[in-house]
Protein backbone atom coordinates (compact mmCIF):
# COMPACT_ATOMS: atom_id res chain seq x y z
CA UNK A 1 0.00 0.00 0.00
CA UNK A 2 1.47 3.31 -0.91
CA UNK A 3 1.62 6.64 2.23
CA UNK A 4 2.79 9.10 2.14
CA UNK A 5 3.42 11.36 5.12
CA UNK A 6 5.61 13.84 6.57
CA UNK A 7 8.95 13.37 8.43
CA UNK A 8 7.54 14.75 11.28
CA UNK A 9 8.45 13.25 14.78
CA UNK A 10 4.41 12.65 14.82
CA UNK A 11 3.71 10.90 11.79
CA UNK A 12 6.93 8.74 11.96
CA UNK A 13 5.83 8.11 15.66
CA UNK A 14 2.17 7.37 14.28
CA UNK A 15 3.45 5.09 11.60
CA UNK A 16 6.85 3.47 13.21
CA UNK A 17 4.74 -0.01 13.81
CA UNK A 18 2.75 -0.13 10.32
CA UNK A 19 5.48 1.02 8.24
CA UNK A 20 7.84 -1.94 10.19
CA UNK A 21 5.85 -4.51 9.99
CA UNK A 22 4.59 -4.49 13.26
CA UNK A 23 0.82 -4.43 13.04
CA UNK A 24 -0.65 -7.93 12.44
CA UNK A 25 -2.40 -8.32 9.05
CA UNK A 26 -1.33 -4.63 8.00
CA UNK A 27 0.17 -4.86 4.63
CA UNK A 28 3.70 -3.84 3.70
CA UNK A 29 3.70 0.32 3.50
CA UNK A 30 5.69 1.79 0.62
CA UNK A 31 6.25 5.14 2.38
CA UNK A 32 6.73 8.45 0.38
CA UNK A 33 8.42 11.34 2.93
CA UNK A 34 6.94 14.81 1.84
CA UNK A 35 6.07 17.87 4.01
CA UNK A 36 2.53 18.81 4.55
CA UNK A 37 2.52 21.42 1.09
CA UNK A 38 3.79 18.09 -1.09
CA UNK A 39 1.24 15.31 0.19
CA UNK A 40 -1.69 18.33 -0.42
CA UNK A 41 -0.70 19.08 -3.99
CA UNK A 42 -0.03 15.00 -4.24
CA UNK A 43 -3.67 14.58 -3.10
CA UNK A 44 -5.07 16.59 -5.67
CA UNK A 45 -3.28 15.32 -8.34
CA UNK A 46 -5.62 12.66 -9.48
CA UNK A 47 -2.70 9.98 -8.80
CA UNK A 48 -1.52 10.23 -5.97
CA UNK A 49 -0.79 7.35 -3.51
CA UNK A 50 -3.60 5.48 -1.21
CA UNK A 51 -3.26 7.06 2.01
CA UNK A 52 -1.79 10.63 2.98
CA UNK A 53 -1.54 13.10 5.20
CA UNK A 54 -2.69 16.32 4.39
CA UNK A 55 -3.79 19.52 5.58
CA UNK A 56 -7.10 19.99 6.91
CA UNK A 57 -7.12 23.21 4.85
CA UNK A 58 -6.52 21.39 1.78
CA UNK A 59 -9.86 18.53 2.68
CA UNK A 60 -12.29 20.63 0.32
CA UNK A 61 -10.75 20.18 -3.14
CA UNK A 62 -9.94 16.04 -2.66
CA UNK A 63 -13.35 14.85 -0.49
CA UNK A 64 -14.45 13.38 -3.76
CA UNK A 65 -11.94 11.17 -4.12
CA UNK A 66 -10.79 10.52 -0.51
CA UNK A 67 -12.41 9.66 2.70
CA UNK A 68 -11.26 11.08 6.18
CA UNK A 69 -9.98 8.71 8.49
CA UNK A 70 -10.91 9.01 11.92
CA UNK A 71 -7.29 8.60 13.70
CA UNK A 72 -3.67 9.15 12.65
CA UNK A 73 -3.90 13.11 12.13
CA UNK A 74 -3.18 15.85 14.38
CA UNK A 75 -5.56 18.02 16.33
CA UNK A 76 -5.71 19.43 20.12
CA UNK A 77 -5.37 22.21 21.87
CA UNK A 78 -2.41 24.74 22.88
CA UNK A 79 -0.55 23.60 19.73
CA UNK A 80 -1.70 25.84 16.94
CA UNK A 81 0.59 28.11 14.44
CA UNK A 82 2.49 31.05 16.17
CA UNK A 83 2.99 34.91 14.21
CA UNK A 84 6.60 35.67 14.86
CA UNK A 85 8.52 39.00 14.76
CA UNK A 86 12.42 39.77 15.09
CA UNK A 87 10.69 43.51 16.29
CA UNK A 88 9.56 43.49 19.74
CA UNK A 89 7.49 46.72 19.16
CA UNK A 90 5.50 44.68 16.20
CA UNK A 91 4.91 41.82 18.62
CA UNK A 92 3.31 44.55 21.25
CA UNK A 93 1.64 46.00 18.79
CA UNK A 94 -0.51 42.46 17.72
CA UNK A 95 -2.45 42.01 14.90
CA UNK A 96 -2.04 45.98 13.64
CA UNK A 97 1.07 45.80 13.43
CA UNK A 98 0.67 43.36 10.52
CA UNK A 99 -1.32 45.96 7.98
CA UNK A 100 0.63 45.94 5.08
CA UNK A 101 3.58 44.05 5.83
CA UNK A 102 5.53 41.05 4.04
CA UNK A 103 4.48 37.69 5.96
CA UNK A 104 6.38 34.60 5.27
CA UNK A 105 3.97 31.52 5.07
CA UNK A 106 4.55 27.94 4.74
CA UNK A 107 1.75 26.64 2.05
CA UNK A 108 -1.01 28.59 0.77
CA UNK A 109 -3.32 25.14 1.50
CA UNK A 110 -2.12 24.75 4.74
CA UNK A 111 -4.19 24.88 7.69
CA UNK A 112 -2.12 27.54 9.21
CA UNK A 113 -2.69 29.51 6.79
CA UNK A 114 -6.30 29.22 6.94
CA UNK A 115 -6.47 30.04 10.20
CA UNK A 116 -3.98 33.17 9.79
CA UNK A 117 -6.59 34.39 7.26
CA UNK A 118 -9.48 33.94 9.21
CA UNK A 119 -7.81 35.40 12.04
CA UNK A 120 -6.52 38.61 9.94
CA UNK A 121 -9.78 38.92 8.74
CA UNK A 122 -10.74 39.93 12.18
CA UNK A 123 -7.46 41.73 13.60
CA UNK A 124 -5.36 43.49 11.33
CA UNK A 125 -6.96 46.37 9.61
CA UNK A 126 -7.22 46.56 5.96
CA UNK A 127 -5.00 43.44 5.88
CA UNK A 128 -1.67 42.19 5.59
CA UNK A 129 0.36 43.56 2.26
CA UNK A 130 2.56 40.45 0.81
CA UNK A 131 1.98 37.08 1.55
CA UNK A 132 5.50 35.25 0.68
CA UNK A 133 4.96 31.28 0.66
CA UNK A 134 8.60 29.32 1.65
CA UNK A 135 9.17 25.99 3.25
CA UNK A 136 8.57 26.30 6.76
CA UNK A 137 11.91 25.52 8.37
CA UNK A 138 13.25 28.58 6.20
CA UNK A 139 10.67 31.09 7.63
CA UNK A 140 12.09 31.88 11.34
CA UNK A 141 15.63 32.82 9.50
CA UNK A 142 14.07 34.83 6.72
CA UNK A 143 12.38 36.76 9.42
CA UNK A 144 15.19 37.12 12.23
CA UNK A 145 17.09 38.22 8.92
CA UNK A 146 14.62 40.89 8.04
CA UNK A 147 13.22 39.48 4.11
CA UNK A 148 10.16 39.61 6.05
CA UNK A 149 8.37 41.39 8.25
CA UNK A 150 6.86 38.29 10.05
CA UNK A 151 6.11 34.57 9.61
CA UNK A 152 3.81 32.32 10.45
CA UNK A 153 5.44 29.08 11.94
CA UNK A 154 4.16 25.60 12.64
CA UNK A 155 5.80 22.46 14.37
CA UNK A 156 8.71 22.25 16.76
CA UNK A 157 9.25 26.76 16.07
CA UNK A 158 6.85 26.43 18.94
CA UNK A 159 9.71 25.13 21.40
CA UNK A 160 12.51 27.06 19.06
CA UNK A 161 11.54 30.71 17.96
CA UNK A 162 13.43 32.48 20.56
CA UNK A 163 16.81 31.31 20.12
CA UNK A 164 16.37 32.94 16.78
CA UNK A 165 15.48 36.40 18.67
CA UNK A 166 11.97 36.56 17.56
CA UNK A 167 9.08 37.32 19.54
CA UNK A 168 5.36 36.57 19.59
CA UNK A 169 2.42 38.68 17.96
CA UNK A 170 -0.27 35.95 18.07
CA UNK A 171 -0.97 32.36 18.89
CA UNK A 172 -3.63 30.93 15.95
CA UNK A 173 -4.16 28.25 18.65
CA UNK A 174 -5.40 30.22 21.33
CA UNK A 175 -7.32 33.02 19.46
CA UNK A 176 -9.52 29.69 17.55
CA UNK A 177 -9.77 27.90 21.24
CA UNK A 178 -10.99 31.07 22.34
CA UNK A 179 -13.45 32.06 19.51
CA UNK A 180 -14.95 28.51 19.01
CA UNK A 181 -13.87 26.62 22.38
CA UNK A 182 -12.89 23.97 20.00
CA UNK A 183 -9.62 22.13 19.56
CA UNK A 184 -7.37 23.12 16.77
CA UNK A 185 -7.88 20.62 13.19
CA UNK A 186 -4.37 20.34 12.04
CA UNK A 187 -3.39 17.48 10.23
CA UNK A 188 -5.51 14.70 8.37
CA UNK A 189 -4.94 10.94 7.36
CA UNK A 190 -7.10 10.34 4.21
CA UNK A 191 -7.45 7.37 2.03
CA UNK A 192 -8.78 6.28 -1.59
CA UNK A 193 -12.72 5.93 -0.95
CA UNK A 194 -12.37 2.78 -3.04
CA UNK A 195 -10.58 0.90 -0.19
CA UNK A 196 -11.26 -1.00 2.53
CA UNK A 197 -11.19 2.20 4.73
CA UNK A 198 -12.51 0.31 8.16
CA UNK A 199 -9.51 -1.83 7.96
CA UNK A 200 -6.97 0.84 7.10
CA UNK A 201 -8.24 3.26 10.38
CA UNK A 202 -8.15 -0.28 12.48
CA UNK A 203 -4.36 -0.47 10.95
CA UNK A 204 -3.43 3.28 12.06
CA UNK A 205 -5.03 2.81 15.60
CA UNK A 206 -3.10 -0.36 15.77
CA UNK A 207 0.02 1.80 15.00
CA UNK A 208 -0.85 4.41 17.50
CA UNK A 209 -1.42 2.42 20.24
CA UNK A 210 1.77 -0.14 19.55
CA UNK A 211 3.70 3.57 19.59
CA UNK A 212 1.78 4.35 23.13
CA UNK A 213 2.72 0.84 24.32
CA UNK A 214 6.50 0.93 23.39
CA UNK A 215 7.78 4.65 22.97
CA UNK A 216 11.25 3.89 22.64
CA UNK A 217 10.74 2.02 20.10
CA UNK A 218 10.27 4.11 17.22
CA UNK A 219 12.68 6.86 18.66
CA UNK A 220 15.94 5.61 16.12
CA UNK A 221 13.07 5.98 13.30
CA UNK A 222 11.59 9.11 14.39
CA UNK A 223 15.39 10.30 14.70
CA UNK A 224 16.43 9.36 11.34
CA UNK A 225 14.04 11.52 9.75
CA UNK A 226 13.78 14.34 12.18
CA UNK A 227 16.06 16.68 10.07
CA UNK A 228 18.47 17.77 12.98
CA UNK A 229 16.65 18.08 15.68
CA UNK A 230 17.02 17.50 19.30
CA UNK A 231 16.09 14.14 20.89
CA UNK A 232 14.33 16.98 23.48
CA UNK A 233 12.49 19.02 21.04
CA UNK A 234 11.22 15.39 18.80
CA UNK A 235 9.89 14.50 21.95
CA UNK A 236 8.31 17.35 22.48
CA UNK A 237 6.90 17.36 19.17
CA UNK A 238 5.68 14.07 19.46
CA UNK A 239 3.63 14.93 23.04
CA UNK A 240 2.16 17.96 21.96
CA UNK A 241 0.95 16.46 18.64
CA UNK A 242 0.09 12.72 19.40
CA UNK A 243 -2.73 12.77 21.86
CA UNK A 244 -6.39 11.31 22.03
CA UNK A 245 -7.62 12.78 19.19
CA UNK A 246 -4.71 10.78 17.50
CA UNK A 247 -5.98 7.83 17.92
CA UNK A 248 -10.55 8.76 17.73
CA UNK A 249 -11.20 12.22 16.25
CA UNK A 250 -14.82 11.52 18.40
CA UNK A 251 -17.58 13.87 18.28
CA UNK A 252 -15.51 16.87 19.63
CA UNK A 253 -12.99 16.53 16.62
CA UNK A 254 -15.64 15.96 13.91
CA UNK A 255 -16.62 19.00 15.48
CA UNK A 256 -13.73 21.59 15.24
CA UNK A 257 -13.34 19.84 11.64
CA UNK A 258 -17.02 20.92 10.63
CA UNK A 259 -16.61 24.51 12.45
CA UNK A 260 -12.93 25.09 10.81
CA UNK A 261 -14.10 23.71 7.22
CA UNK A 262 -17.47 25.87 7.56
CA UNK A 263 -16.27 28.89 8.22
CA UNK A 264 -14.22 29.04 5.20
CA UNK A 265 -16.23 28.15 2.69
CA UNK A 266 -18.83 30.79 4.25
CA UNK A 267 -15.74 33.06 3.86
CA UNK A 268 -14.87 31.73 0.11
CA UNK A 269 -11.49 30.62 1.40
CA UNK A 270 -11.78 27.22 0.52
CA UNK A 271 -14.51 25.44 -1.97
CA UNK A 272 -18.24 24.79 -1.01
CA UNK A 273 -18.43 20.78 -0.13
CA UNK A 274 -21.14 18.96 1.08
CA UNK A 275 -20.34 18.36 4.83
CA UNK A 276 -21.65 14.15 4.82
CA UNK A 277 -18.30 13.62 3.56
CA UNK A 278 -16.73 14.49 6.21
CA UNK A 279 -18.50 11.99 8.53
CA UNK A 280 -16.65 8.77 9.81
CA UNK A 281 -18.89 5.99 7.52
CA UNK A 282 -17.43 2.62 8.75
CA UNK A 283 -17.14 1.41 12.71
CA UNK A 284 -16.94 3.04 15.90
CA UNK A 285 -13.34 3.86 16.92
CA UNK A 286 -12.86 2.62 20.36
CA UNK A 287 -11.54 4.28 22.93
CA UNK A 288 -11.20 7.51 24.62
CA UNK A 289 -12.53 10.68 22.46
CA UNK A 290 -9.58 13.84 23.00
CA UNK A 291 -7.66 14.71 26.53
CA UNK A 292 -6.42 17.73 25.79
Amino acid sequence: MKIAYSPCPNDTFVFHAWAHGLVPGAPQLEVTYADIDITNGLAASGNGPDVLKISYAALPWVLSEYALLPCGGALGRGCGPLVLAADPGMAASGGAALSGKRVAVPSERSTAYLLFRLWASQRVPGGVGEIVIMPFHDIMPAVRDGIVDAGLVIHEARFTYPSYGLSLVADMGSWWEEDTGLPIPLGAIIARRTLDLAAIAGWIRASVEYAWAHPDASMPYVMEHAQEMSPDVAKAHIDLYVNDFTANLGEQGYGAVRALLGRAAREGLVPAFDPALLEWKGEAMPGRQGRN
